[in-house]
């Protein structure tokens, strides 16, 4: 999120697309909406991990085509490519990032700090998908991507555990 940016405009308030957006108000936090936004995300995964794999699958594949669209109306409504804080990105890529993690605490705060680190530092390719890739797709694939490797670093550390 850049200075010329508002931090959370009164339409986070008001319209309940961008209030999905925003994580439900979480990416209207001025320091660090990311953060707050993947913390808001850590609840639905508690639930999540109840559901049979296909249940967390079906989920994800919802949430990342409602993303799309979410993510590609608020920007298109707010004049921006990608507001710093559109969340609903984060939520998508933790959950993500938890799609196959083990269950519990430390490989929770495991796979938060891994996707918080991959979605900051932005490695190749999402780095170059964030630079590249517009609208709502190009919000959502980043932070997938980003997951993606968390998911896979957690995979790894399993194994090896």
């Amino acid at each position: 999120m850049t200075d010329s940016q508002p931090h959370a405009p009164a339409s986070v308030w008001r319209n309940p697309i961008h209030f999905l957006a925003f994580g439900f108000g979480s990416g209207a936090i001025p320091k660090a909406p990311g953060t707050w936004g993947t913390l808001a995300a850590v609840p639905f995964v508690l639930i999540w991990q109840q559901l049979p794999l296909a249940g967390y699958v079906l989920v994800l594949v919802v949430a990342t085509l409602l993303g799309i669209w979410l993510c590609d109306r608020t920007a298109k409504d707010m004049g921006v490519h990608d507001h710093g804080g559109i969340v609903w990105d984060e939520f998508v890529g933790l959950w993500l990032t938890m799609l196959l993690a083990p269950p519990g605490w430390l490989w929770l705060l495991a796979g938060f700090a891994l996707f918080r680190l991959f979605d900051i530092w932005k490695p190749w390719p999402i780095g170059w998908v964030d630079r590249r890739v517009g609208g709502g797709f190009g919000i959502m694939l980043d932070d997938l991507l980003a997951g993606l490797m968390a998911l896979l670093v957690l995979l790894a550390a399993e194994l090896l555990i």
